[in-house]
């Protein structure tokens, strides 16, 4: 089947411009100066499927690097299923999610991996990879982190938080790194300083300071500060390569950023929630209604600017990919478990079918620029992954998976309106976007057109990636 569509303004890192694209089959075949010559008009006339994306723009599809679909935390289980998850990324203009698969201590990394591919299997309607989490770091899992990576597996991460549970004290990180060093794997970091997060939330619930806010409170940025300098200077003196998670604090990012500037391969990830919620407005809500937006790191203080320096280290390339760190939690059932104490409730937020949506208005906003939106959304997390040139860009030769993405439309975001998630809230609820997400692509196959849903489950493949393509 050949796919051609006509009219669009084709969006790279690089720049803009008015083209022409041909698929064929599963995959990009051409990219055409409208009107340069009278292959165009043939190519509109005897293709089999015509889109015409006049005023829009064409996007590759959506990469996020961080997702969570049914991931045991906390006596419960994130609610989205592959199914339900990959079908409301698809919506939102996402077409590749790498997904986490989780070894608790005393297990086998080989194990928990087959585990997650039998959870995915059959269930996706969007390509999806893994990284691994290795939750206890012994000589087994240091071997397995090199068969892990023969199988399209190259990124691992630990956790400096989490005492009990995902914890790594600094002597198995190390040890970890070095394996990283010696397979060319990426190390993924959980940054903060867990032990001490356990001794504010046990002096938080003693004084009875238990309401949602108080999560925030209890992770303050100086922990998240210091544990991504302790994770950096591992790094460097093991050479691994570091990815720190979901930074929300700007203190963490100036690290970063003075780490990359040494010439260091350190890389920042940061989500939607720290660039438009806070501290003082979600989990200060009333009642326990901040219970909706716990997650960790958690959100950060308006008052002390955190939002605006992670937007200006997006400009400057500090933050090299925007993901989601999606792990949905239901408020009836699930968040409710920290009623009378906030270390219960569930850590996590949604919001995989609404990223693409939420970093566009950055670019209404004057945040971002329109190809910097497409970077850390679609082709940095390909090239962090390792699966660029087949993800991430509007090219010949690359996988069909592209987005028109309407400018002029608008997107309501709340559970009655764009809200396809596997939850009884949205951490967004009536957040307007100036923009939307018409149609969608995978592999070549229309998946979401015109406001109507054509996919199915079992149409993803899992992409075995290579080694990242985006280190020094």
């Amino acid at each position: 089947m050949t796919t051609f569509i006509h009219g669009g303004t084709v969006v790279s890192p690089t720049g803009s411009q008015q083209l022409d694209v041909l698929v064929d089959g599963d995959r990009i075949v051409a990219l055409l100066e409208p009107g340069s010559t009278a292959v165009g008009s043939d190519l509109a006339a005897t293709s089999d499927v015509l889109i015409d994306a006049t005023g829009k723009y064409v996007i590759p599809g959506g990469v996020d690097g961080h997702t969570h679909m049914e991931m045991p935390f906390g006596g419960t289980s994130a609610s989205d299923t592959f199914e339900t998850g990959t079908r409301a990324a698809a919506w939102g203009g996402t077409t590749t999610i790498v997904d986490f698969a989780v070894q608790n201590p005393g297990g086998r990394i080989q194990d928990s991996l087959a585990s997650w591919h039998e959870k995915a299997s059959g269930q996706c309607a969007i390509d999806d990879g893994f990284h691994q989490i290795i939750g206890g770091v012994d000589s087994d899992s240091l071997k397995g982190m090199a068969e892990l990576v023969a199988e399209g597996v190259t990124s691992f991460k630990l956790f400096m938080a989490y005492p009990g549970v995902f914890y790594s004290d600094d002597g198995q990180i190390l040890r970890a790194m070095q394996t990283a060093a010696d397979t060319g794997a990426l190390m993924m970091m959980h940054a903060e300083n867990g032990i001490a997060i356990d001794v504010l939330v046990e002096q938080a619930i003693a004084r009875g300071d238990t309401a949602p806010y108080f999560h925030g409170t209890s992770r303050a940025w100086q922990l998240e500060e210091e544990a991504t300098h302790r994770a950096i200077m591992l790094a460097q003196l093991t050479g691994a390569p570091l990815y720190v998670v979901h930074v929300s604090a700007k203190q963490a990012l100036e690290q970063i950023a003075t780490a990359r500037g040494a010439g260091q391969n350190v890389f920042a990830e940061t989500c939607p929630q720290y660039l438009y919620l806070s501290l003082e407005e979600q989990l200060g809500a009333p009642s326990f209604e901040g219970a909706k937006w716990v997650c960790s790191t958690p959100l950060r203080s308006r008052e002390e600017g955190h939002q605006d320096e992670l937007w200006r280290y997006i400009r400057t390339g500090d933050v090299t990919t925007v993901a989601t760190d999606h792990c949905p939690f239901c408020f009836q059932g699930q968040k409710e478990m920290g009623i009378g104490d906030f270390s219960k409730i569930p850590n996590g937020i949604g919001s995989v079918e609404h990223r693409m949506d939420l970093m566009f208005q950055g670019v209404v906003d004057g945040r971002i620029g329109l190809e910097r939106w497409v970077d850390v959304c679609c082709t940095t997390p390909a090239r962090m992954f390792g699966m660029y040139p087949r993800k991430g860009i509007v090219a010949p030769g690359a996988d069909a998976d592209i987005v028109i993405y309407d400018p002029k439309g608008h997107t309501t975001i709340g559970v009655n309106d764009t809200h396809h998630m596997n939850m009884d809230y949205s951490a967004y609820e009536g957040v307007r976007i100036d923009g939307h997400v018409d149609t969608v692509l995978s592999r070549g196959t229309v998946i979401v057109d015109g406001g109507e849903y054509l996919g199915r489950a079992g149409h993803g493949r899992f992409v075995k990636r290579d080694l990242s393509q985006n280190l020094i």
